[in-house]
């Protein structure tokens, strides 16, 4: 019933932009160009999100590089939707505005179009590549896998994508703007947190020799690679890390902040029907727990550091599993309980 709920909800809200193939947020407009392949049945389709390149030029250029990335790729089953940037200019894929905007396009997918939210895909090339790289961890947990080609790392940190597999691309001659060798650092990063923590940070990375920013498609199969992948809405170790726009959830977390610095970080840990808060470098948590994380007909206790909380047994709530779906955007995401911890760790 609660499913119901939401779908039509969004789609009410959504049915508009549905009709003309696009995504609004405020006065921003994202024209959308999509293909679906293969035959799974509505509810269990896949959704890439393929972001073009191009940047601070002339909108012509910007124009043809959407062109061009409509048939880039081709998944063997799933919405390819390629939307044509807001803006024209180098942030065009991170900037505050597109995490509404990649989250409005998900829903309306979902709701309009059969799509699966935990088989969600975003892949992009040249700029389109840099938006992965800042998209890819900001929203990890909205994201099945992602696939970043040939873009630019800036100076994004890497530790949200705990639970997010992450294929990287570059061309070895490569060399505007350091790419090559900025990739090579970021992809030992990603070496170093997986050697930390083996049971996450799933990555692979592909430095094509000889090649320079086009890679002649060999990029291509990081689709098929991405499409082994399910989203885990229940991941049991989180690590979660405050890029240059702030969240106020992430997956079964969620903060009421208001001022949420860059690089604030939580790590959290469900062991059995125990759960660590290891680092809280927020005012105040939520803790969202369903029965896919503990078992709810039991107490739970909750640890700070090395100092236990509480051990209490909770009541499910159907307020709750609605309140948490839609604050969280997501019909995968109703939690019948919730833990506050405001002020508890610090």
């Amino acid at each position: 019933e609660l499913a119901k709920e939401w779908m039509d909800s969004v789609r009410l809200t959504t049915n508009a932009e549905a009709e003309a193939s696009e995504v609004r947020v405020g006065e921003h407009v994202l024209r959308l160009s999509g293909t679906l392949y293969g035959q799974a049945p509505a509810g269990s389709r896949s959704l890439y999100i393929s972001l073009h390149g191009g940047g601070n030029t002339a909108p012509e250029v910007n124009d043809g590089q959407w062109r061009n990335q409509t048939v880039l790729y081709q998944p063997q089953e799933g919405w390819y939707i390629a939307p044509r940037a807001a803006v024209d200019d180098w942030d065009m894929w991170f900037r505050p505005f597109m995490d509404e905007a990649y989250l409005r396009l998900i829903q309306m997918f979902v709701a309009h179009a059969g799509v699966d939210p935990d088989k969600v895909y975003l892949l992009g090339y040249s700029a389109g590549g840099d938006g992965v790289w800042r998209m890819g961890p900001r929203m990890a947990h909205r994201w099945a896998a992602a696939s970043m080609m040939a873009g630019h790392p800036g100076d994004v940190s890497l530790l949200s994508l705990r639970n997010t597999p992450f294929s990287i691309w570059c061309g070895e001659l490569d060399a505007a703007y350091n790419r090559n060798r900025e990739v090579i650092r970021w992809a030992e990063k990603m070496d170093s947190l997986q050697m930390a923590d083996p049971q996450g940070y799933t990555h692979q990375t592909h430095i094509m020799k000889g090649m320079g920013h086009w890679m002649n498609q060999a990029d291509t199969v990081a689709v098929p690679w991405m499409a082994q992948y399910r989203r885990n809405p229940y991941p049991r170790r989180i690590v979660w890390c405050q890029g240059d726009v702030p969240h106020r959830n992430f997956y079964w977390l969620s903060t009421t902040d208001t001022n949420i610095p860059k690089g604030a970080t939580v790590r959290v840990e469900v062991k059995g029907n125990k759960i660590y808060v290891e680092q809280l470098d927020l005012h105040s948590l939520s803790l969202w727990l369903s029965d896919e994380l503990v078992d709810l007909s039991r107490p739970v206790s909750v640890y700070v550091g090395k100092k236990r909380l509480f051990t209490k047994k909770f009541t499910r709530s159907r307020s709750l599993m609605r309140e948490s779906m839609h604050l969280m955007g997501d019909i995968r995401m109703a939690f019948p309980v919730r833990i506050d911890l405001n002020g508890a760790a610090r």
